[in-house]
């Protein structure tokens, strides 16, 4: 299979002559199925989940400190606090403590090889594009949606550096459309909500070494 190719823009946004040729084993790896692709999307919104959710037991329940009625004689049922879980006001038997744990482990093989699969999708269907560098020196947000719009990354766009800085997020702040991560930290997540991902030419050095072939 031959290295597959992405379209390259100046900093000014005019499209070079010349595409810009993609590793074969990080760009063209694509996935047979797509069970490892979801156990890496999945485990990505699990690790990031806030356990806030928290239920009081029966012994955390105000009241019911008085036996509601004597334990024989009565005809009724036994019952020795009115904070059982089972009468309205008691308890919750099963409910959340907040100290469940969701995260997911993924070994980094696999999350590197579902990194690799996702960016194959992605170059696959046309949605990545390589860019000499990122110049916002002056960090306004018009000036990130000119660029965009000029080199056609519309809808949700993934901006891929090598390194962020304080410009570089005050130029996409106000746009809940466009995210910025560095080369080194690129997963599954962002990759396939993508659709457009804009690759810097700096950061291809990054992604080859982090999941290029080391054989």
């Amino acid at each position: 299979m031959a290295a597959t190719t992405a379209p390259t823009f100046t900093n000014s946004g005019t499209k070079a002559t010349a595409a810009t040729t993609l590793d074969k084993a990080i760009f063209a790896v694509m996935p047979e199925n797509h069970e490892l692709l979801k156990l890496a999307y999945t485990a990505y919104l699990a690790n990031g989940r806030d356990n806030l959710a928290q239920t009081k037991t029966r012994g955390l329940v105000r009241g019911g400190g008085k036996k509601p009625w004597k334990q024989k004689g009565t005809g009724r049922a036994r019952f020795g606090s009115s904070r059982n879980p089972i009468w309205r006001g008691g308890g919750i038997a099963f409910g959340p403590t907040g100290e469940e744990n969701y995260s997911v482990k993924v070994n980094v093989q696999a999350k590197r090889q579902a990194t690799r699969q996702a960016l194959s999708v992605a170059a696959h269907e046309g949605h990545i594009k390589i860019i000499e560098g990122f110049d916002n020196a002056d960090g306004k947000v018009s000036k990130t949606v000119k660029f965009l719009s000029k080199i056609e990354a519309i809808g949700n766009v993934l901006i891929v550096l090598e390194q962020k800085d304080d410009l570089t997020d005050r130029a996409v702040r106000n746009l809940p459309k466009i995210k910025v991560v560095q080369a080194a930290y690129l997963n599954v997540y962002d990759i396939m909500n993508a659709d457009s991902i804009v690759i810097s030419e700096k950061s291809l050095p990054i992604i080859n070494e982090w999941l290029g072939d080391k054989k």
